[in-house]
């Protein structure tokens, strides 16, 4: 994962920054980018926010609390969908354009990975979603020197 990039991105699109979220390894993408195992199964919810400045943010299930050890970040595991709410809106701190794998009327459906669900909570808790299709394309898309 190329974080200092990620973040600079961030900054300079003017985005708060960029929340990854996967449950039964259905976002490929994060998974590249993250650089996580998607040959290791996910049966609960796992985020992992990406700030425009600070340090990584990770909200794990306590059954499967390890998920994200690899990652930079704190960590806040939680057990009940009460406790995820609550923590994720901690997570997110005050409402900012988060990025989030989402693509307005499912325009770009390669890149429209999070559950509507996902998304209604977010906007609730005062955050403008935008979709993350130019990061994706940035930071997983783009065809290096020895491609």
């Amino acid at each position: 994962m190329q974080l200092d990039l990620i973040q600079q991105t961030l900054r300079d699109r003017k985005l708060g920054g960029w929340l990854f979220c996967d449950f039964h390894n259905r976002d490929h993408l994060a998974y590249r980018i993250l650089g996580l195992d998607p040959a290791k199964m996910t049966t609960r919810r796992w985020f992992y926010f990406i700030p425009a400045k600070g340090e990584p943010r990770r909200l794990v299930h306590s059954v499967e609390k390890f998920k994200l050890e690899m990652l930079p970040g704190s960590k806040s595991v939680y057990l009940p969908w009460e406790q995820l709410h609550a923590s994720l809106k901690k997570m997110l701190g005050s409402p900012k354009k988060i990025a989030m794998q989402y693509s307005p009327k499912n325009n770009i459906p390669a890149v429209s990975m999070v559950d509507a669900g996902i998304i209604e909570l977010v906007k609730g808790f005062g955050h403008k979603v935008v979709s993350s299709a130019d990061l994706v394309q940035m930071f997983e898309a783009a065809i290096g020197e020895e491609g």
